[in-house]
């Protein structure tokens, strides 16, 4: 009887493996999962389009510092009010319904303007008054949690989705596979980044942003309007950093605290390609967005951030000015 109640396990252990051992014998293909080629290239792909989201919120971080050296703890907070604003517009009921792409223009106007209005209505207040840069930065992280819970009053704690572009079904590239909605998301925010080197190289109000990124003192002696580039500065990078917000929620999901989950990589963009650097920004940005995603080929998702971080400080430790900046004299 003992031998019989060991026999039974084994014999339906027998007949499970029967249909295997028939298949293979038939001479059936058995399924494979993608090739470790394949999946580098979806995760190198998956990683350009993180890496130019993080980049177009940079990029007005990094020029905010250039200009006035300010570290603008509350700059991810723009990213969040711009999803949210969009949000409001596209899906809330007390909103008026409008599809996306108008609610992602409008929310662009909206950042732009809470930007200029920060700074007219606050830094500048501040810095005619004198008040140093240490003391600046505190009244941004102030800042930051007064806007962030603002928007966690007016917004409410759970997540949510665009009425418009939720749910897609992948295309194929060869061996990647995309939406057609990331695909979008990836080539807008690539046209927006050439558009923004293109108004820095082009424009008299992008050689005047860059003469007082490199020297303000000279820059103002040379007959530049320094506080109207500031506020430039300051309503570019609050509507670009909206625009990124509405990216990244359209292929992720919107959040009130989005912002601050998007801010530690926004800064270490900036400082891998070099602080004050519009350029350093876009690099510095791609950089960590690919590092992030290529990681997870070996090791587990909770430690994308932690890898890309680890190259920002292996590369400062053989660059200590970043990619694209430059070396200083200190002392």
């Amino acid at each position: 009887m003992r031998y019989q109640r060991m026999l039974v396990p084994a014999l339906a252990l027998v007949l499970m493996t029967l249909p295997v051992v028939s298949a293979r014998a038939q001479g059936e293909e058995v399924p494979r999962g993608p090739t470790f080629a394949a999946r580098a290239l979806q995760a190198l792909i998956d990683g350009i389009q993180f890496g130019v989201i993080i980049a177009i919120t940079s990029v007005g971080l990094s020029l905010i510092f250039g200009s006035i050296h300010l570290i603008n703890f509350a700059h991810g907070e723009f990213v969040a009010i711009g999803a949210t604003f969009a949000f409001f517009l596209n899906v809330s009921a007390a909103g008026p319904g409008w599809h996306l792409i108008p609610a992602a223009l409008a929310a662009v106007a909206f950042g732009a303007l809470l930007g200029g209005a920060v700074e007219r209505g606050i830094w500048r207040p501040l810095r005619a008054r004198g008040t140093g840069l240490i003391n600046l930065f505190i009244v941004t992280i102030g800042l930051s949690l007064l806007l962030r819970h603002v928007v966690l009053v007016l917004y409410g704690t759970r997540p949510a989705s665009y009425a418009q572009y939720d749910i897609q079904s992948a295309i194929g590239l060869g061996p990647v596979r995309i939406t057609p909605r990331d695909l979008t998301v990836t080539l807008l925010a690539l046209l927006v980044l050439l558009a923004i080197a293109a108004l820095l190289q082009k424009t008299r109000i992008g050689t005047a942003v860059r003469a007082v990124s490199a020297n303000r003192d000279l820059a103002e002696a040379s007959g530049i309007d320094v506080q109207r580039v500031v506020q430039f500065v300051w309503m570019l990078g609050g509507g670009l950093a909206a625009l990124g917000g509405v990216f990244f929620g359209l292929v992720e999901i919107v959040t009130w605290d989005m912002g601050f989950k998007l801010l530690l990589l926004m800064f270490a963009g900036i400082i891998l390609g070099g602080l004050g650097s519009a350029y350093g920004a876009m690099v510095g940005s791609l950089v960590i967005g690919v590092v992030a995603q290529m990681s997870t080929l070996w090791f587990p998702v909770d430690l994308q951030y932690a890898w890309a971080l680890l190259v920002l400080i292996v590369v400062l430790l053989v660059r200590p000015q970043g990619i694209l900046g430059r070396a200083e004299r200190v002392g």
